[in-house]
């Protein structure tokens, strides 16, 4: 394998072998997939010692670039922002809630917009098979119509940050849905919400659409807030 690298002369050595070695990856020089080279070679490629390249492997993999397969060698993995996070919350508080929904409030509009620009009828035959089963599926329809909307956007970090987001409300939102399931109010007019977002994604009307979708999430979280999910939650 020939490949241009700088020799290391300089700062701790196994920092410089992380900050080339992930270089080549975002440049494409080490594909997602592709099984690195040994550590002898990658001693040989940067000039260093096997303790150095040692080093910056397990780094790479703490990062979540890496995989060490025992006995196989280390193989590049695919990007996953999920990664990103590393403190996911298993019973969030009311504050984190709320800073939950700010990032909502900031991604789901503008990804809603893009559906109904982007939509397929894949697409939006999806929606409407989650939307035929929402009052029955509870959380699962909510999460799939959400994330259906995110694929319908086309970006597949985008679906990712929604997952991490989900995941993380998911104790609370089990509690807020079995809460709603006894204020049929609260549970029509999420369904009427949700029914409306998706004739605007259908009908192609992005920016009633986006306003629709932040109506949605500021009727959600108040709901929620006031829903005493936390208390049901802390006393578990």
């Amino acid at each position: 394998m020939c490949v241009q690298v700088k020799k290391i002369t300089t700062k701790k050595v196994s920092d410089s072998v992380v900050e080339q070695m992930e270089e080549m990856i975002k440049s494409g020089t080490f594909q997602a997939g592709e099984k690195l080279p040994s550590v002898r070679e990658l001693c040989e490629m940067f000039g260093v010692g096997r303790s150095a390249v040692r080093d910056a492997i397990t780094t790479l993999k703490g990062k979540g670039a890496v995989d060490v397969k025992q006995g196989e060698g280390t193989y590049i993995l695919e990007f996953d922002s999920t990664r990103l996070f590393n403190n996911q919350l298993l019973l969030p508080r009311p504050r984190d809630i709320s800073e939950l929904f700010q990032v909502r409030k900031l991604l789901e509009p503008g990804i809603t917009e893009m559906a109904a620009n982007n939509r397929t009828e894949a697409d939006l035959n999806l929606m409407e098979k989650i939307l035929t089963n929402q009052a029955t599926k509870g959380w699962e329809a909510d999460y799939l119509l959400h994330t259906a909307i995110a694929r319908a956007a086309g970006n597949e970090i985008i679906i990712q940050l929604l997952q991490f987001i989900s995941t993380t409300m998911k104790n609370a939102m089990i509690d807020f849905h079995n809460y709603i399931e006894k204020n049929p109010d609260i549970a029509h007019m999420i369904e009427k919400q949700h029914a409306g977002i998706y004739q605007s994604i259908k009908l192609g009307m992005s920016q009633k659409a986006k306003q629709m979708m932040m109506e949605h999430l500021n009727f959600v979280e108040k709901a929620l807030l006031k829903s005493h999910v936390f208390e049901q939650s802390s006393s578990r």
